[in-house]
């Protein structure tokens, strides 16, 4: 069985050269950015370099929107996440708590942030997938057909209560695949799952373009779902079930 440490770092290559077969450009891509390595060598955390150009969805994320979302927000994300994180550290050295219920509130926003992220690049493509073997058959054992998955995912993405994320994931305690509609960035999930497909609909995702309609970006998005991706992330995460 696969332990705490051994997983995680797993995590952090997932999108090393293994997450994808085949020598395409993409896969290139993936192999070179190591997207879900979250931190460089020091344990301060970075954003990557995306895995792909900045016109690689055109048309349904034009590259000066997937720039603008890239580097405002996702690395605003990651920047707070660092200042949370060298307050804290200052707060414990000096044993002055004062502001830091505020400041640990940050760093669970943040960095659920930076989390969510950086599998939502990853789990975008330009190329039709659809799941298939492992995955597949734990989505028509959990939800009967991949369809009615697919209904469910689309309905929580749509109709998340402000800002949030649908969250298809596997929970390796009680070996099942769930789907969650979290707000913000870390309400409403549950402990130990393990993302495999996300999709970001807070306004920064889909106001430039979709104006207030939500419906229509999460529509167009599901024909850009890397399922390729999230098979390897299950495979990842079944390890720590056995």
């Amino acid at each position: 069985m696969m332990n705490r440490q051994e997983f995680f770092q797993k995590s952090a290559l997932i999108t090393g050269a293994a997450l994808l077969t085949g020598n395409d450009v993409f896969s290139a891509g993936l192999a070179e950015g190591g997207m879900d390595r979250l931190t460089d060598a020091t344990g301060k955390y970075v954003l990557g370099p995306l895995p792909y150009a900045d016109g690689f969805l055109e048309p349904f994320m034009p590259a000066d929107i997937l720039k603008l979302h890239y580097t405002a927000h996702h690395g605003g994300a990651v920047n707070t996440a660092n200042k949370a994180t060298d307050l804290l550290k200052t707060a414990r050295e000096t044993g002055n708590f004062e502001g830091v219920d505020y400041w640990t509130k940050k760093l669970s926003l943040h960095l659920s942030s930076h989390v969510l992220h950086t599998i939502f690049w990853t789990n975008l493509t330009n190329r039709k997938t659809e799941p298939k073997g492992e995955l597949l058959r734990r989505i028509e054992k959990d939800f009967g057909t991949f369809d009615k998955m697919k209904a469910q995912l689309a309905h929580h993405s749509k109709n998340v209560d402000g800002n949030g994320w649908g969250l298809l994931g596997y929970h390796p305690q009680s070996d099942r695949l769930h789907v969650l509609e979290v707000e913000n960035h870390e309400k409403l999930t549950v402990w130990g799952i393990v993302p495999l497909m996300v999709v970001d609909v807070w306004e920064h995702a889909y106001y430039l373009k979709y104006k207030n309609k939500r419906t229509d970006f999460v529509d167009e998005l599901f024909s850009y779902m890397n399922w390729d991706n999230a098979a390897q992330r299950l495979e990842t995460g079944l390890k720590i079930s056995k």
